[in-house]
């Protein structure tokens, strides 16, 4: 799903990685139900440069790109519902640069990743649980660092007891421990 102009619907969950990228993957956002893909190109008029992938099934509608201008034109909720997600697009990316260009060790980078999912977690009396969805690799794609790397220190940060794992539930038991990573 790359190349065209027209904006994206994902239903459910999806990756958008950037094709230019061959050898290595990097994913560049995981996108909610109900959230526009390629809006950007939509509005550009240029064709959309990355890909996107789900996760699970989901369902996916496809809107012409004079549609969609008209509907942004006609009601002006839509248009800025389109200019909040834009935004929030941007500060996501301004995000992953700094996780990625200035994180300076693979366990900050990890750490950083857990902490901006536990921003969605379940407070609880052991410590906040979420669930990561992804794979190891996905993860890798997220932080970019290599898969392997991910599994070992997820593995550390079991072994110093800042998180416990089940499947996807992660459980962070010591916030501040894995802050200090970031931090350092």
């Amino acid at each position: 799903m790359h190349g065209g102009p027209e904006p994206e619907v994902v239903g459910r969950f999806g990756s958008i990685q950037d094709v230019r990228q061959r050898k290595a993957s990097i994913i560049l956002h995981i996108a909610e139900a109900g959230e526009l893909i390629g809006i950007n190109g939509a509005i550009s008029g240029k064709p959309y440069e990355i890909s996107a992938e789900t996760l699970e099934p989901c369902q996916v509608n496809f809107v012409k790109r004079e549609a969609f201008l008209r509907l942004m034109q006609d009601h002006k909720d839509i248009g800025t519902h389109v200019t909040e997600q834009i935004s929030n697009d941007y500060q996501a990316a301004c995000f992953q640069i700094r996780s990625i260009g200035l994180s300076r060790t693979a366990e900050e980078k990890v750490a950083r990743f857990l902490l901006e999912c536990a921003t969605t977690g379940r407070e609880t009396n052991q410590g906040i649980r979420m669930n990561v969805a992804l794979t190891h690799e996905e993860i890798a794609q997220v932080v970019g660092v290599s898969r392997e790397t991910v599994t070992r220190t997820l593995g550390d940060f079991r072994h110093k007891s800042l998180i416990t794992t089940k499947g996807p539930s992660v459980l962070i038991r010591n916030k501040p421990g894995l802050q200090a990573l970031v931090a350092a």
